[in-house]
């Protein structure tokens, strides 16, 4: 076991005002089996780059381990599939090859025939053994599942239910929920890390945004209150003052000094509310940062369920 640790890692594309990565910092543990979940565009496809350093970034990645990622890129695939089995994990025997084909309930005679022979589910289960038979490494696994049929699905979360040691991409929600034992999801705002399966994280941010949302909506309605108790406390203040300037009907001065004294503790509660006021748009400013509002947001709670389904495209 050792960790992958990221300190204030920043990212952004030449030409873009925004970063895709601001200052991220977090530890992985290289035996999770993780779901990396974000919306289409947050910058799922970056971190992944960004782990194998195909990008420059500001902050720190450090590991003990080696990232490699799949689908590995085969470049001459008219050689036989033991070959390219034995030049991703050189130090595989055969029958550490064969063992973990069996796992997949796949027959090892397609280990001697082309790689381009193969169809795509053979493809994949033998790029994705050598891989873990490579040793020593960190696999970043994207879109695992696509294009194959449902018995190879299956054979494939079989294999990962057994494996550790990996980041899976994948719009499959159920094939998350089998296969992963923490969620790594890229918010609006910053990247967070579960533990639990998609459906437990959905369930802890539908949990999240609907108290986001309610606690927006209750400082909402005291923001409105206070701002009026303010405009009607300065009203009365102004014309405290102006009356210090006043008579009364005998023709006496009005003590002006009590009604300054008045006018000035009035003025004084129109600055309390004011700081009160700020310190509720404070608040404020602090939720909803990760909703995603394609909506206004008094239609979230009717599209809540879409919005989240939609966060492991």
């Amino acid at each position: 076991m050792s960790l992958i640790n990221i300190n204030n890692l920043t990212f952004g594309y030449d030409g873009s005002y925004n970063n895709v990565f601001e200052n991220v910092s977090f530890s992985i543990d290289t035996n999770w089996k993780l779901g990396l979940i974000g919306r289409n565009g947050k910058g799922k496809t970056t971190f992944l780059k960004l782990l194998q350093g195909k990008y420059k970034y500001q902050g720190s990645i450090s590991k003990n381990v080696e990232f490699d990622y799949f689908p590995f890129e085969v470049k001459n695939k008219e050689r036989m599939a033991i070959e390219i089995a034995e030049e991703i994990a050189p130090n595989a025997q055969d029958w550490e090859i064969i063992k973990e084909l069996n796992l997949l309930d796949t027959n090892p005679e397609i280990l001697y025939r082309s790689f381009n022979s193969l169809s795509g589910g053979e493809q994949v289960k033998l790029l994705l053994i050598s891989l873990f038979l490579k040793g020593n490494n960190f696999l970043l696994i994207d879109e695992p599942t696509n294009h194959l049929d449902v018995e190879t699905r299956n054979n494939l979360i079989n294999y990962l239910d057994k494996k550790k040691g990996f980041i899976v991409v994948s719009h499959d929600r159920n094939f998350l929920d089998k296969v992963v034992d923490h969620i790594i999801s890229i918010n609006n705002t910053n990247i967070e890390i579960q533990k639990g399966n998609f459906s437990s994280w959905k369930e802890n941010k539908e949990r999240q945004d609907n108290f986001e949302i309610k606690q927006n909506e209750q400082l909402n309605r005291d923001i409105n209150k206070l701002e009026i108790a303010s405009q009607n406390t300065a009203k009365w203040s102004n014309e405290v003052e102006k009356s210090k300037y006043k008579t009364n009907n005998s023709e006496k001065t009005i003590d002006r000094g009590y009604l300054g004294h008045k006018s000035a503790k009035i003025m004084k509660q129109s600055k309390v509310m004011e700081g009160k006021i700020q310190k509720a748009i404070n608040e404020k400013s602090n939720l909803l940062r990760n909703i995603d509002m394609n909506e206004s947001l008094k239609n979230y709670t009717i599209n809540n369920e879409k919005n989240t389904n939609n966060f492991c495209e």
